[in-house]
């Protein structure tokens, strides 16, 4: 690779030496940068022909077969990672259009990475091109390789808990050695009491009571055992589960907005609870009796060999093939239980999207809509269901019938045996009683392929998540802020959404204490700046200054304490009224409380309610109304005291008579703070110091209303646009749209 090799918009094609390309056109920060990566044979080059030269020593790896490709599909963007057995190798990122064409490239990476260096004319063909995929795995791409490395990563959560699995396991091998005993007492039971009695020789009462005993002795063990065992292995997978939930959920609060706004709810609901429950019952069920099975097939076919190795070869003929079939099948299973998987989360989004909207779908009566919805996703599970079933259904009693036939073939080659003298009659019994556990235990095991298959998707969704990597990542050494004084210094900030350019060149310093309000367009970038300023997002030009520290140095915890926010649709939790207020600062007494809530003009509302402060909201605040919820919204931020006060249209979504008494609540909430109000009402900027006019992502006016109605045309239909909305409310007499204006004018005229 050189500096004059020219870069296509597409992955080119397969050229005859094996080399492929794959250009990407954004960089580490997201901006645009044309990069290419080549692979040549097993070497993958990262080269940036913009700088003119190929990329350093360090951009480049020989594929190995502990080496992953995967590509990602976002809002806007794309991005491949390669990892090893260790780490994160590298990253690239690429606009969404590229996304079927990095797709393919993954693919032919991983192809070459398995064959670990084989020619690369060997290789087959490249997948065919896949079309964007949002969702976070590709079921066909659930291959051995992965499915194993789920499994093993999942073996870390199991770690800590050793000493108990150990302990499982030998309490397993105990109840599977007490259960081989009946079988091997019943050949002198039969041989030397039953046989001989019937031939009219007396027997040893002795010797019958012995053997009796000995067989109930062995049947209480193996329920002691088996209880035992069952109870701590059910006890010690509840808390891996556990554990792992707990990392899944852990890791979901470490991603940023893009992330979440891009999945489905229901997706994200079913990878933490119904995955992580199907891995509980795996651990706790099947790997139990995987272990006493294998224990069981081991231990019944060295007791055969023991007592007549002829019949022991003729009796396990059958074991061979079950094995191959079960192998046959299982790569079936993987794909049908991962489209299975994903089916069902499907289907618990459209739950998700249906339940928390049923006002608006009752509204608009499109309860038959929903319900068609729901039906065709379920459909879509039925579907992916019936496959497996079409394999299972004629799997499963094909092994029962190989099973069958090696018990006939006992039958018929112990019966010649006996014939000539060869065996007992108590050998064949305990032969049967023998082989009938070890057909029975290895049917048992067969039928835990899909089991074991359904709870490899599981582990492999579960662990797609803790996979992603934050892009909202603090500082190796991170600065902790105290109580911030709020300068706040927009510089030369640039951002975009993937292709859309949101942010050019802003520049802007605001002081500890100022009221700014932001007025625009929608989708001239006012949100975005107060996001920016949250640190949700990071700029991919310029920075975002705090006290004259980059926010990107600043620990986030430390730093967002020193943030309230009101936004324009209040999210109440389910709880008390209380609950919520304090849910910034948990530790809140309730005088604390109540003195948030009386600066909200909250408290005369919340007193008049049946249960006061101990009040259910209901689901996302619902029993309450929109200028209840807002007032609630506005004394969680006042209970935290923060620094930095974010307003984004904190009154938009009320009426206009609701709005006047939500003001008196934003008068007292933005008393010492540097505020930051993003509004399409001139009321909520009445105290604003200055107002930015923002057009088009870029800063056209900043001043003082009387100024900015002269200078600046966005806001002077802005200010029209408001006072007509006044005018039509019906404001009570003295509140006219000329009032309006006059009031405004003359305060901001100084």
């Amino acid at each position: 690779m050189n500096g004059n090799h020219t870069l296509n918009s597409r992955a080119s094609a397969r050229e005859p030496s094996g080399q492929v390309c794959f250009e990407h056109d954004l960089d580490a920060r997201l901006c645009f940068r044309r990069g290419a990566l080549i692979l040549n044979g097993t070497l993958l080059t990262h080269a940036d022909p913009e700088n003119g030269s190929a990329a350093d020593a360090d951009a480049s790896w020989d594929l190995s077969a502990d080496m992953t490709a995967t590509a990602s599909a976002y809002t806007g963007i794309g991005e491949i990672e390669l990892r090893d057995s260790r780490s994160l190798l590298g990253r690239w990122h690429y606009t969404i259009g590229l996304h079927p064409e990095a797709c393919a490239f993954v693919k032919t990476i991983n192809q070459r990475a398995l064959r670990h260096g084989g020619p690369s004319g060997s290789e087959s063909e490249p997948a065919q091109e896949s079309a964007p995929e949002t969702s976070l795995d590709t079921p066909d791409e659930i291959t051995s390789k992965t499915t194993m490395k789920s499994l093993g990563r999942l073996a870390g959560f199991c770690r800590p808990w050793t000493r108990f699995f150990l302990l499982s396991f030998v309490l397993s091998a105990a109840c599977t050695g007490a259960g081989m005993i009946p079988p091997y007492i019943t050949m002198p039971l039969i041989d030397k009491v039953l046989i001989p009695f019937q031939n009219g020789h007396p027997v040893d009462e002795g010797r019958v009571v012995l053997y009796l005993s000995a067989l109930c002795g062995a049947a209480f063990l193996v329920w002691l055992l088996g209880w035992a065992r069952t109870y701590v292995l059910a006890w010690v997978s509840e808390r891996v589960s556990a554990g792992l939930r707990n990392a899944l959920y852990t890791h979901m609060h470490r991603l940023s907005l893009d992330y979440f706004s891009e999945k489905r709810t229901g997706d994200l609901i079913a990878r933490v609870s119904t995955d992580s429950e199907r891995i509980c019952f795996f651990l706790s069920v099947y790997v139990l009796d995987l272990a006493a099975d294998i224990l069981m097939i081991v231990m019944t076919a060295a007791i055969l060999f023991y007592i007549n190795p002829l019949l022991a070869a003729v009796t396990l003929l059958p074991f061979p093939f079950i094995f191959w079939l079960t192998h046959r099948v299982r790569e079936t299973l993987r794909r049908g239980f991962s489209k299975g998987s994903r089916a069902w989360a499907d289907m618990t989004s459209v739950l998700a999207d249906a339940i928390p909207g049923v006002r608006v779908v009752k509204a608009f009566a499109q309860e038959r809509r929903e319900t068609e919805r729901f039906s065709e996703a379920n459909r879509l599970v039925l579907r992916a269901n019936d496959r497996i079933n079409r394999v299972w259904s004629f799997f499963g009693p094909l092994v029962t019938l190989l099973t069958d036939l090696g018990v006939l073939i006992i039958w018929a080659f112990a019966v010649w045996m006996i014939f000539r003298g060869r065996i007992t009659v108590g050998v064949l019994t305990a032969f049967v009683a023998y082989i009938s556990k070890f057909y029975g235990r290895l049917e048992a095991m067969i039928r835990m392929v899909s089991a074991f298959q359904r709870t490899a998707a599981s582990v492999k969704r579960i662990f797609d998540v803790i996979d992603i990597e934050p892009r909202i990542i603090e500082a190796a050494e991170p600065v902790v802020p105290g109580r911030i004084t709020g300068t706040i210094e927009f510089r030369n900030v640039g951002f975009s959404y993937g292709t859309r350019e949101v942010l050019k060149d802003v520049s802007l310093t605001i002081a500890p204490g100022e009221m700014i309000g932001f007025v625009g367009p929608s989708g001239s970038g006012k949100t975005t700046l107060v996001n920016l300023v949250c640190r949700f997002y990071d700029v991919c030009a310029g920075a975002v200054m705090i006290d004259g520290i980059d926010v990107r140095e600043l620990s986030l915890a430390a730093y967002r304490k020193n943030i309230g926010i009101v936004l324009q649709e209040p999210f109440l939790f389910y709880g008390t009224i209380a609950e919520n207020i304090a849910y910034g600062r948990p530790e809140a007494s309730r005088e604390e409380i109540i003195d948030a809530a009386r600066a909200a003009c909250a408290h005369d509302f919340i007193i008049r309610l049946p249960d006061g402060y101990d009040t259910l909201v209901g689901e996302r605040g619902q029993l309450l109304s929109g200028g209840e919820r807002q007032r609630i919204s506005i004394a969680r931020a006042i209970l935290i005291n923060p620094a930095i006060l974010i307003l984004d249209e904190a009154t938009s979504s009320v009426d206009v008579e609701t709005e006047k008494e939500i003001q008196q609540a934003v008068e007292n909430l933005v008393q010492g703070r540097t505020t930051l109000a993003v509004a399409h009402r001139l009321s909520t900027l009445k105290r604003a110091d200055r107002i930015v006019v923002l057009e088009e992502g870029s800063i056209t006016g900043v001043g003082r209303h009387a100024e900015l109605l002269s200078t600046s045309a966005t806001y002077a239909r802005f200010h029209q646009t408001n006072a007509e909305m006044y005018l039509a409310a019906g404001l009570p007499a003295g509140e006219s749209r000329s009032e309006i204006a006059g009031d405004t004018e003359r305060k901001y005229a100084q």
